[in-house]
């Protein structure tokens, strides 16, 4: 069975993690075909590490996230495509939420799930991974989460419509500010359930934010990023205290976005094998015998 690929093309933005991309290794590893956006003077350290193909210059130096994540925007629509990726560089792996378990999966087939789910509708704008931080699998919710969350905030991984005029700005809380540009504007995102990824705890690998934003989560940082956020979407946004620090706040927690999904006329899906080719393998012997009885269903099938 030929290998599932991604349809748009795949980037990384990255700034002083050349030795350790999380996201490229994880990648590398099955095949999947990405490009590292990053600075020109970091570029030896990158080229030499991840191969010259595989690393865009960004025009400048030291211009942050924001920069590098519209460039990539604006590269990928002269390109001609309609949508492109971007992942963050600190993605360890991709799961697959199955029966309340997460169970890690191949990146490639989580790609190219969402690009199809996507690509069925006119009007989504952002399309993004869950994290598996949020998406606890014991309790009450483990029970209750949907393949997907329309309208929320979509962070870390993007697929870009790159037909959207909508450009990422600010210093911080870029991610929210991108979701709520395009639902004011009446287009839909999707945050998907169905695929998770895993990230370092924020703040805690070298490189990435810590090196651009210069330590903006210390001191009175989250306090200047919430309120930043504010003032941007006043009546949205409100500043207040979670988990004993500041954090910005939503206005009915996104459920004013009602914008519905619109079925492109005519939209013929790809022909893909059955269940994208995924098949549960046991890599050690099941702790649990509710893993077990999975494993035997799905081996039986």
């Amino acid at each position: 069975m030929p290998k599932l690929l991604p349809s748009y093309p795949v980037f990384i933005p990255s700034k002083g993690r050349a030795a350790k991309v999380l996201t490229a290794r994880m990648f590398d590893k099955i095949g999947v075909p990405f490009q590292l956006v990053v600075e020109p003077n970091e570029a030896p350290a990158y080229e030499n590490k991840w191969g010259k193909e595989r690393v865009l210059l960004l025009p400048e130096n030291n211009r942050g996230l924001v920069y590098s994540r519209n460039w990539i925007k604006a590269h990928s629509t002269q390109l001609g495509h309609a949508r492109h990726w971007q992942f963050d560089d600190d993605i360890e792996y991709i799961s697959r939420l199955h029966h309340s378990r997460r169970l890690r999966c191949d990146a490639n087939v989580a790609i190219v799930v969402a690009e199809d789910f996507s690509d069925r509708y006119e009007n989504v704008a952002l399309t993004s991974f869950n994290s598996e931080f949020f998406v606890p699998t014991s309790g009450i919710m483990a029970l209750r989460w949907k393949p997907f969350i329309l309208n929320a905030r979509c962070y870390t991984v993007f697929l870009v419509n790159n037909s959207l005029p909508n450009t990422w700005r600010n210093r911080y809380n870029e991610d929210t500010d991108m979701s709520l540009q395009v639902l004011a504007d009446g287009w839909c995102t999707l945050l998907l359930n169905a695929f998770l990824i895993n990230t370092p705890t924020t703040m805690t690998a070298p490189g990435g934010q810590m090196v651009s934003a210069a330590g903006s989560y210390q001191g009175d940082g989250r306090l200047h990023m919430a309120r930043e956020l504010e003032r941007c979407w006043p009546g949205v946004v409100t500043t207040h205290r979670k988990f004993g620090r500041p954090q910005h706040k939503i206005k009915n927690n996104w459920m004013k976005f009602d914008t519905q999904l619109k079925r492109k006329v005519g939209y013929v899906p790809p022909d893909r094998p059955d269940g994208y080719g995924l098949k549960l393998h046991a890599h050690s012997p099941p702790k649990s015998e509710f893993l077990q009885q999975i494993l035997e269903k799905e081996s039986g099938r």
